[in-house]
């Protein structure tokens, strides 16, 4: 039988004739009934010539998912059954999601990725074929939806074989910038990954995931998106806090949006396998679509692969520590090859500034706290390297372990820079590492709130400051002053800024605020938002995402609602679990 890539053409053409088949009939609705499919095109955007001529539709006649990128190249489950397995010799199974069994209800679009990115009017959101796309209950024809193949370390160890337990990629879209984006429902049902699952998602985390990767991405952090939140009725059991207390919830679905989804575990599963041609296989089309700039013909290409990810791992979580961000289980099959924040979790931003703050109660070991993140990210690198060496010969061996070796340097650089832009300082002075190490020690000691204390740092005057004449509603700064050393500080501060070539104080007020957020999705705001949500309530839900879309600006509806103040008092005890 003739290959190409590895992928056996009749098992293509038979997934694909299948896929067609189910797609007429599509998948059962709430009471029971075929929805009707609509005939979509099977032709991918490029080959339609879209890129230039497509806009805005509330239609889907005129808009198209494909599969074919994908499945042309990596191969496929040879088992079609939606059992629960380890699989070998693939990148992806074919698995539908489960439709909802009761009515499901739209919480929340983003119309930013509706319009910019997938090219759809953010009026589809009032059509029966948006609501039955985005909650799993219809498939696009022209698209196979596919589950994900993938192994990872957790907390440290091998777990085997993981995978898309409860996501399926509905299709690529190729928009009118010619940019490909793979649509994945997170919650839609059981796959051949779900291990022991019950491959839905609860409201409760759907809500987090979903203000929390928009609100990433407006504070400049490479993410996933999101572009739908919908809820169920579906009854889904959970015991949030792994402590024998299982609760009946709401199950929900996000439509997760990212250029890619492979991830660090994508590779490791594959060289764990001994699938070393496949390995090979994936490698090439992740470097040939997602990294233009590694030469395909070159010998040393996944050498420069993995140097490009080694450096934008780097900045990553440079991005994330300057925002106070903690992802929770930065775990290798979380990782992202395109160096993307992916699978929100127990994630918090961290409110005093503590480099032991772990958001995830259960990391009993404090693996993943705040001021571990840099080291987990050399130890997931270590695993990509593990996992590339087969394919490496000895020379390139040794060149990618250099390579790693200035993960550290990477990050401290793009920490510093980071860091000094908080603080609007100009230039370079070979004392902004002990000003910047300074201030967070005075942090650390008095328990001030990190994000509020660089916001208020950003809207003091330099004469406020030198008086030491903080104004009440400074109520961080206050906190800060409380140390013995603050005054120490401020006169080191002080200094910096007057080396700042051409500056004045209102240039680096106005510099300052354009990079310190007001406005974070702290951990008592998504939990305000989940419990009215539980009540079908989903006002702050719209409030937050409204909010977060603006978070250098200062917005009346969020003074009103204290987004910039201490954490409410109920708030002091909230904790987040790993169980969604």
């Amino acid at each position: 039988m003739s290959r190409r890539h590895g992928v056996p053409w009749l098992l293509t053409w038979v997934v694909l004739i299948w896929q067609a088949g189910c797609c007429l009939q599509d998948s059962i609705g709430a009471a029971g009934t075929f929805s009707h499919v609509r005939p979509f095109s099977n032709k991918s955007n490029f080959d339609q010539g879209y890129c230039e001529r497509k806009r805005k539709t509330n239609s889907f006649s005129v808009w198209s998912l494909s599969s074919e990128n994908l499945i042309a190249t990596l191969p496929v489950d040879t088992i079609p059954e939606n059992s629960i397995r380890e699989v070998r010799d693939c990148i992806f199974s074919v698995a539908y999601p489960t439709p909802f069994r009761s009515r499901v209800l739209l919480v929340a679009v983003s119309k930013d990725v509706l319009e910019g990115i997938l090219d759809l009017d953010v009026s589809v959101k009032e059509t029966d074929d948006f609501l039955q796309l985005v909650s799993g209950g219809k498939v696009v024809l022209g698209s196979i939806p596919l589950a994900h193949r993938y192994g990872g370390h957790q907390f440290g160890s091998w777990a085997g074989q993981l995978g898309d337990g409860r996501a399926h990629l509905i299709g690529v879209y190729t928009n009118r910038y010619g940019e490909r984006w793979e649509l994945q429902l997170k919650g839609s049902g059981k796959t051949p990954y779900s291990r022991n699952g019950d491959g839905r998602a609860v409201l409760r985390s759907s809500v987090r995931e979903f203000l929390c990767s928009e609100a990433m991405h407006y504070l400049g952090i490479p993410t996933s998106r999101a572009a739908s939140l919908v809820v169920s009725n579906d009854d889904v059991w959970r015991d949030q806090f792994y402590n024998g207390s299982v609760k009946k919830e709401r199950g929900a679905i996000v439509l997760r949006v990212a250029k890619s989804w492979f991830r660090i575990g994508s590779l490791e599963i594959l060289a764990h396998s001994g699938e070393l041609d496949l390995q090979r296989t994936l490698l090439d089309f992740v470097i040939q679509e997602h990294f233009p700039s590694v030469n395909m013909n070159d010998s040393n290409r996944y050498l420069d692969f993995f140097s490009r990810v080694v450096l934008e791992t780097a900045n990553l979580i440079a991005l994330w520590m300057s925002v106070g961000f903690a992802h929770g289980v930065c775990n290798t099959d979380n990782f992202s090859l395109l160096s993307i924040t992916i699978d929100y979790g127990p994630f918090g931003f961290m409110e005093s500034y503590d480099p032991n703050f772990v958001p995830n109660t259960s990391d009993d070991e404090r693996r993943y706290k705040i001021g571990n993140q840099a080291n987990v990210g050399m130890f997931n690198l270590n695993k990509l390297l593990q996992a590339l060496k087969p394919v490496l010969d000895r020379r390139q061996k040794q060149l990618a372990f250099q390579i790693l070796e200035g993960y550290s340097e990477h990050y401290y650089t793009r920490f510093t820079e980071l860091f000094r832009a908080k603080l609007g300082l100009l230039g370079e002075s070979e004392d902004d590492n002990y000003l910047i190490a300074f201030l967070l020690k005075l942090m650390e000691d008095t328990k001030a709130d990190f994000t509020m204390a660089f916001r208020q740092l950003s809207e003091i005057t330099q004469d406020q400051l030198k008086e030491l004449r903080i104004p009440q509603e400074f109520w961080a700064l206050q906190d800060l002053a409380k140390h013995k050393f603050f005054s120490d500080w401020v006169t080191i501060y002080l200094l910096r800024l007057g080396r700042n070539m051409g500056d004045s104080d209102s240039t680096r007020r106005k510099r300052m605020t354009a990079i310190n957020p007001r406005y974070v999705l702290r951990n008592w705001m998504a939990e305000s938002a989940v419990r009215k949500a539980k009540m079908n309530d989903f006002s702050e839900v719209h409030l937050l995402q409204e909010v977060l879309q603006h978070p250098f600006q200062r917005q009346a509806a969020a003074e009103k609602a204290g987004y910039s103040l201490r954490s409410p008092s109920w708030a002091k005890d909230l904790k987040v679990s790993c169980s969604s």
